[in-house]
């Protein structure tokens, strides 16, 4: 059975490292020219301010996904308190089980819960998890695009 619960990421964080580079080598950009290299020292800072959220997927208790995400106001709209996702991520052999409905029902309710008044979440192109979005009735407002400027 899957489960999601609300987690602190500064206590969490060792669990969720060698999950990382799995998801990195699964869904990043540019590998080759841009290695993982996560700034926890930043991430641990903003949990500390309570700017961060981490909600994880587990089954049987075993971690077998996560979603961390940013909390704070937005910069061009200073009362609107927004949730926007860093990264989102359930173990290949662990999808097929409505875990990703599971995973955001729970940051849906985290977020209200924090008062959080507007979330954006985002999907890979080449690695498309639009489907669930769409199935949690999100609207989808904005496509980002990518030119790498550096060298090879």
């Amino acid at each position: 059975m899957l489960t999601a619960q609300t987690e602190n990421l500064t206590e969490r964080l060792e669990d969720l490292k060698p999950f990382f580079p799995l998801h990195w080598a699964e869904l990043a950009l540019n590998q080759k020219q841009v290695p993982l290299d996560p700034q926890y020292d930043v991430y641990l800072a903003k949990d500390a301010a309570g700017e961060m959220m981490l909600v994880t997927l587990r089954k049987a208790g075993e971690l077998v996904g996560y979603f961390i995400g940013f909390v704070g106001p937005a910069l061009h709209y200073k009362t609107c308190l927004t949730l926007t996702e860093d990264i989102f991520w359930v173990k290949p052999e662990c999808r097929g089980e409505g875990g990703g409905v599971i995973l955001f029902k729970a940051v849906e309710a985290e977020a209200k819960r924090r008062g959080v008044q507007r979330c954006f979440f985002g999907s890979k192109l080449h690695k498309d998890a639009s489907w669930l979005f769409e199935k949690l009735g999100y609207e989808e407002v904005e496509r980002f695009y990518c030119l790498w400027l550096g060298g090879e």
